[in-house]
């Protein structure tokens, strides 16, 4: 359930990497957006690569925005080879917010050597707004069928990461 953008590259060079954070920093600025950049010496991410479950150990910089307060935020974590690979739930924010998002992806990807989108909301490969509000419309309508048949759920729930779960179950 959900409407995740997950996205993962290899950016060129360590100018690249400039490049980036610039641009989604002016993004950011221009749409009135939070930032924050960071540093970090040491740290483990979870990763999927050929659909293995892997973790990255070791340093990380980057910078995460933050759209909407209804939505995750945008983090964009460079590991040591300048990879990143993350995802944004944008489905309880405005449309809009997942279509920024988007455009914001469209406009760093070419200082990536490799770069992929995988849009639950399919508005990446179609650009159909309608298609789009389809997807979220969908999420809404299962949730509410979840809560509305299992009284120990409730959702959704911004989780201590920042992370947004469409539900949980409450211990009882």
């Amino acid at each position: 359930m959900g409407v995740t953008v997950h996205f993962e590259g290899q950016l060129r060079n360590a100018d690249a990497y400039d490049a980036v954070v610039k641009a989604a920093t002016d993004f950011a600025a221009a749409r009135s957006w939070p930032v924050a950049h960071f540093e970090n010496d040491q740290v483990t991410l979870g990763r999927v690569r050929d659909e293995q479950d892997w973790d990255y150990e070791g340093p990380t910089r980057g910078v995460e925005l933050q759209p909407h307060p209804s939505s995750e935020p945008i983090r964009l974590e460079f590991d040591r080879d300048l990879y990143v690979q993350e995802y944004t739930k944008t489905q309880f924010a405005p449309q809009n917010v997942h279509e920024e998002l988007i455009r914001l992806l469209d406009l760093l990807k070419p200082w990536f050597d490799a770069f992929s989108v995988t849009d639950e909301g399919e508005y990446f490969e179609t650009r159909d707004s309608s298609l789009l509000e389809h997807h979220r419309s969908r999420c809404f309508e299962l949730m509410d069928e979840h809560l509305a048949s299992d009284s120990s759920l409730r959702g959704p729930v911004r989780l201590p990461s920042g992370r947004i779960a469409d539900l949980i179950r409450d211990d009882a």
